[in-house]
Formats: structure tokens, C-alpha cells, sequence
């Protein structure tokens, strides 16, 4: 559903306005009035009136769709050199740039109008813990009695209207339309998940935060970036006077004081760490299998709340966005009246708890990283009274360096790890499993460590080890309902799956599945 956030009412742009905008060079009278109401980096997307931007990919140059593009109605196309004399042959006048990418979010924020909004944008970053704050945030704000606009790894949503997400930032294009359309709706404010790769690659660009949040940095996206250092400082263009007004940095990683001395913005700190001085602290006060009870304490305010999510770690998260929201400016007796209390907040794909009142428990997470599946085993742990299990699996044409860390991780913290098949892609799942298991292996620890490539048969296994006491942690599959296998997307959900495995087993289900990308 790709025009599901546009703006109704578009902001016609000249086409040699546009050209000036990205310094292209000057077009044609006939061109330069081109009028143009939107913008697309793919041909699906394109409406009529639109510029078709046509950038370099893994499988070939854009510019080769530029005939499909004036078919969808393109007005016009925004490339580069290389793609410039393919894109002028379909008739539609071309503008070329060296690095259409680079202007990506100059171009879509001049035809959205998007460079002043009259609300305030809420920038969420880090690791683990994204997804959480913004839905955190976007919670706070329905309280506060705000029309509120979100997007985040799991959904896009203006007002009560929601759709999936198809990446974790959107695209500069989408993104703009999104504002634009949330502004359109009377917003009164937006939280959204910002990933490195959204900063490096141009997909925030043209858009102001009035607040940027920090949560943690661990091992990740090492597949895109060179070591720990490069990704650390992709999430740093976040925190420079171009990008936001104020940030408010977590420092329970390591790499929170490096953001702290590397902002270029005033910041506030945070941490749920007992030892740890800050300008905030987030401090547990019950644990339960239904959810985490904590106190946030600021400079000029104090509240108790409560959220239906499991996890000490849910502290850090919960009070990143407290902190965030008294930095954009909302006064403090309206905070602690908002978030006061039990705090309904839901994170699509996080925790998913597929169990019924008795038995054993599944949890189906989306985390897929060795930090995030500590912590969400620490959390299990807490609250279990029987043993711990553990499914994963981990995606092809990702990140492998991570693997044997996600192996090891499992086999400390868990009594029985399945090791089994994710999405995995076009690479060989042999190999996928192999990394994971050399990594649970080596531990040399107690747990019991068997291999099942069929999920089916992973999450059955699971359940009959863990037996009628213990909990099952799947990690990876989330709410998707879909496994990647070489290109195609083969039909499974892991929550519905879980629940027949209960089922057949004799045990409850969870009555209602959630919806999720």
C-alpha cells in the first residue's frame, strides 16, 4: 500500500525550480515548467505527475525503468550521469545530478513542502530498543491527548490509520509524503525509528527532530558498515545541529558517553544502571511475566508507571522517551499525569506471548541480535518458573559476523536451544546454522543444543523439552508471516505455528492473533 500516508492536497513544484534546488543544470523553458506533485524511487510507486528518481542498485540501473515510468505516468527523471543518455531515450525530460541519492531528501522535501511541519518530530536510534521508545512515545502522546503520527520497523500509523512498514526508515520520498500527509491531519506529534542505514543513506535528509534519542549500540549491520567504530559514527549524524534541536542519550552501552562527546546538540543523559551518574535514571521496581513496573526520575519530575512488557531492560526504553518528551517541551505535571499508572502500550512483533493461561509459555520476538536476545532471555528468566528454551534462526545475506555470538548467547542463557531455519534467503542455511551452533557449542555449558532446519519441528521439539512449567523464547520470526527462501516468500507464521504446537500438545492458545507487518 505504497500511497497509503501521501498528501491529498500535493505541492505542484516547477521542474526547473527542483533542478535549481540539487544544483542541476538549467533545463529547457519547455521543461523547466513541468509541473511535478510527487516523487519515486520505484516504477510501482509512481503516480501521474510524478518524478521518477532513477539511482544505481545491485541489479542494474534505475534509469533502464524509465520507459515504465512515463507508462505510470512519470513527468520527468532525476538521475545520474551514468543513467542520464537510458532515461532521455523514453521522451521524459532528465535532470542529472551526480548523486541523486544525495539529494533524495532536497527533492522530496521541496515537492512535499515538508521544510516547516508546526509539530515536533521525535528521532529515535541505537541498536535494540527503537521500535520500543517511538511505540513508548507514540503511547505518551495519545495520553497527552495528542493526534499523533509514528513510524517504525513494524507499522507506519497517522491518527488511528496503519499500514506496514517496508523498511525501517523509509525512503526520503516516502518519508516527506508521510509528514506531509501527517501535517494534513493536524498532528500535533511524531515519533520516528531512525537506523544508521537511514542516516547514510540519505533517507532522513530534509528532516528536522526537535528531540533525537539514543538507546544503546551493540553488534549489528556489520554486513553495511566496517566495524563498530563506522556504525557508531553513522548513528552520530543524528546528533549535529543540521539534523536536531536537543537529544537525550542513553548511557547504559559504552557507546552512549562516545554520542554524548561527539553531539554537536545540548544533550540530557539517561540510565537504568545503579551506578551510573546521569540527568535522568529509570529504576525497576517489579518484574512479572505480564509486564515491568518502574520509576523515572528527572531534574524537575518523578512517576511511577507500569507496561505490559516484559523486561528490565523495558526501563531504559520507557524512560529514554519520558526524558524525550520533557526536552520537546511538554510541562512536567502533564507528563507524570500522561505517563502515571499503567501505560497501554503495544509493540508489534516484540514479546509476541502466544500461550493461554495455563502451561507452557512461547514467546515470538523479532530481536535478532546476540544484546537483544540476552536481554530478552534475562527478562524470561526473571519471571519463569520452569526451563528456558530457545528457537532461532538467523537471516541469509545478512550480517554473519554476529552468528556464533547469537549461538553463544543462547546456550548460556537458556536450558534447551533449537537451532533452526529463519529466512534464509539466498545464501545456504547449512552454513546459517553451522555459525550458530559452532557458537552454542563452544560455550561448553550445560545446555542442550540440538539442530533443526524445519521451524515446524523446532518450535514442537522446544515445547516438549521445555515441558508444562517452562517457556519457549522463538527469536527472529516476529509477526511476519512469511519465510524468505532463495527470493520467494514461502507462507509461515512462527505465532500461528506456536500456537498449534500448544494446541497439539493440549494446552491453550492465545485466542486473538496480532497483526503486524
Amino acid at each position: 500500500m505504497p500511497h497509503a500516508f501521501d498528501p491529498v492536497h500535493p505541492h505542484p513544484t516547477r521542474l526547473g525550480d527542483l533542478a535549481a534546488a540539487v544544483g542541476a543544470l538549467a533545463l529547457p523553458s519547455t521543461h523547466a515548467d513541468v509541473s511535478v506533485t510527487g516523487v519515486a524511487v520505484a516504477t510501482e510507486d509512481l503516480r501521474p505527475g510524478w518524478l521518477f528518481v532513477a539511482v544505481p542498485g545491485r541489479r542494474g540501473h534505475g534509469a533502464r525503468h524509465a520507459d515504465v515510468a512515463r507508462a505510470a505516468g512519470a513527468v520527468a527523471v532525476l538521475t545520474d550521469d551514468d543513467g542520464a543518455e537510458t532515461a532521455a531515450r523514453s521522451g521524459l525530460p532528465t535532470v542529472v545530478v551526480p548523486d541523486p541519492r544525495a539529494v533524495l531528501g532536497t527533492v522530496a522535501q521541496t515537492v512535499s513542502g515538508t521544510a516547516e511541519l508546526g509539530f515536533p518530530l521525535l528521532g529515535v536510534t541505537g541498536t535494540n530498543g527503537k521500535t520500543t521508545t517511538v511505540s513508548v512515545l507514540d503511547a505518551l502522546m495519545r495520553r497527552l491527548g495528542w493526534t499523533t503520527a509514528m513510524t517504525s520497523t513494524a507499522e507506519r500509523r497517522i491518527a488511528d490509520d496503519v499500514v506496514p512498514s517496508r523498511l525501517t526508515t523509509p525512503e526520503a520520498t516516502e518519508l516527506h509524503a508521510f509528514l506531509a500527509r501527517a501535517r494534513e491531519r493536524s498532528v500535533d506529534g511524531a515519533a520516528i525509528e531512525v537506523s544508521a542505514q537511514g542516516l547514510t543513506r540519505h533517507r532522513v535528509d530534509g528532516v528536522r527532530f526537535a528531540v533525537a534519542g539514543f538507546t544503546n549500540l551493540s553488534h549489528d549491520h556489520l554486513d553495511d558498515y566496517a566495524d563498530m567504530d563506522e556504525y557508531l559514527r553513522a548513528k552520530l549524524r543524528l546528533f549535529q545541529p543540521d539534523r536536531a534541536d536537543r537529544a537525550v542519550v542513553s548511557l547504559d552501552s559504552a557507546a552512549g558517553r562516545a554520542v554524548v562527546a561527539a553531539s554537536g546538540i545540548p544533550v540530557e543523559t539517561i540510565t537504568s544502571e545503579p551506578d551510573t551518574a546521569a540527568d535522568w535514571r529509570a529504576t525497576v521496581l517489579e518484574l512479572h511475566a505480564a509486564g515491568t513496573r518502574m520509576r523515572i526520575d528527572g531534574p524537575d519530575l518523578s512517576v511511577t508507571t507500569e507496561v505490559p512488557l516484559l523486561g528490565r531492560h523495558m526501563a531504559a526504553d520507557v524512560g529514554l522517551a519520558v526524558a524525550m518528551l520533557r526536552a520537546a517541551g511538554v510541562p512536567a505535571p502533564a507528563l507524570v499525569s500522561a505517563a502515571g499508572g499503567s501505560l497501554d502500550v503495544v509493540v508489534p512483533g516484540r514479546m509476541a506471548d502466544a500461550s493461554g493461561v495455563t502451561g507452557p509459555r512461547v514467546y515470538v520476538d523479532f530481536a535478532h541480535t546476540p544484546d537483544a536476545f540476552a536481554k530478552s532471555l534475562d527478562a524470561i528468566r526473571a519471571v519463569a518458573t520452569g526451563p528456558v528454551g530457545i528457537v532461532l534462526g538467523a537471516d541469509g545475506d545478512r550480517d554473519p559476523s554476529k552468528r556464533e555470538a547469537m549461538g553463544a548467547v543462547a546456550a548460556t542463557l537458556a536450558d534447551v536451544v533449537v537451532v533452526a531455519d529463519h529466512h534464509p534467503r539466498f545464501e545456504d542455511p547449512d552454513r546459517i546454522r553451522a555459525a550458530i551452533l559452532q557458537g552454542a557449542h563452544a560455550v561448553g555449558g550445560t545446555a542442550r543444543v540440538v539442530e533443526l532446519p524445519d521451524p515446524a519441528r523446532a518450535i514442537r521439539h522446544a515445547l516438549a523439552a521445555v515441558g508444562e512449567h517452562g517457556v519457549v523464547y522463538w527469536a527472529g520470526p516476529g509477526l511476519t508471516d512469511y519465510r524468505d527462501v532463495r527470493g520467494e516468500h514461502v507462507p509461515y507464521s512462527s505465532f500461528r505455528d506456536a500456537q498449534a504446537a500448544l494446541a497439539e500438545a493440549g494446552h491453550p492458545t492465545r485466542e486473538a492473533v496480532p497483526t503486524c507487518c
